[in-house]
C-alpha cells in the first residue's frame, strides 16, 4: 500500500538519509534530475538541507510517497517568489526509487501536486524534463502541454549534453 504525505521541514529534516536514498538510487539508474555522479551523496545531502530551508520559508512544498515503511518517492512544488508569477508553481524533483516504479506512484504524486498548487491559488504549472525521457508520456497523460525543447540543456550521467523538454499545465 503507498501512502502520500506532506512533509514539513522538520519532518523532512528527520528523513533526510531516506531523501538522499531516493535521489541516489535514481541518479544511479541514469535520471537527469541535476546531478551526475550517484556515489556524490554529500553533495546529494546538501541539495536536499537547501531545500529543507526553502520548505521552512514556504517557497516549496514536499510530498512524499511511503511503501510499507519506507519512503520510495518525492515530488516538489515550488511557487513563484516574484510579484508577476505569484499564480504560477514549478513541479521538480519527481523521483521514484527504482525498485518502487511501474506501480502508478509517480501519477499520484503528480495529481497530489496539482491539488496543492491549485489549492494556493495557483492557474499555471511549469516543469522541464529530458526530452525522451519516459516521464514526458506521463506529463502528456495528465494533460501537459509541451512548451518547446532547449538543446544541449543538461550532461547526462553518461556524459553527454541532452536537450530538455519545457511544460506545462493550465490549472482551472
Amino acid at each position: 500500500m503507498i501512502k502520500i504525505e506532506q512533509l514539513s521541514a522538520s519532518q523532512a529534516q528527520a528523513q533526510l538519509s531516506a531523501l538522499t536514498d531516493v535521489l541516489q538510487a535514481c541518479v544511479a539508474d541514469g535520471a537527469s534530475i541535476g546531478f551526475i555522479a550517484a556515489d556524490d551523496r554529500a553533495v546529494m545531502t546538501d541539495f536536499w538541507q537547501g531545500k529543507i530551508g526553502s520548505l521552512e520559508r514556504g517557497e516549496t512544498q514536499l510530498l512524499v510517497a511511503w511503501q510499507a515503511e519506507t519512503l520510495v518517492a518525492t515530488v516538489m512544488v515550488g511557487f513563484s517568489t516574484m510579484p508577476n508569477g505569484r499564480h504560477r508553481a514549478e513541479i521538480s524533483k519527481l523521483l521514484v526509487h527504482p525498485l518502487a516504479r511501474r506501480q502508478g506512484i509517480a501519477r499520484r504524486l503528480m495529481q497530489q501536486a496539482e491539488q496543492l498548487a491549485q489549492q494556493q491559488g495557483k492557474t499555471l504549472l511549469v516543469l522541464d524534463t529530458r526530452s525522451g525521457d519516459v516521464a514526458t508520456d506521463l506529463y502528456l497523460s495528465l494533460a501537459w502541454q509541451i512548451a518547446g525543447a532547449i538543446p544541449q540543456y543538461a550532461a547526462s550521467t553518461a556524459g553527454v549534453l541532452d536537450a530538455t523538454t519545457v511544460m506545462y499545465k493550465l490549472l482551472r
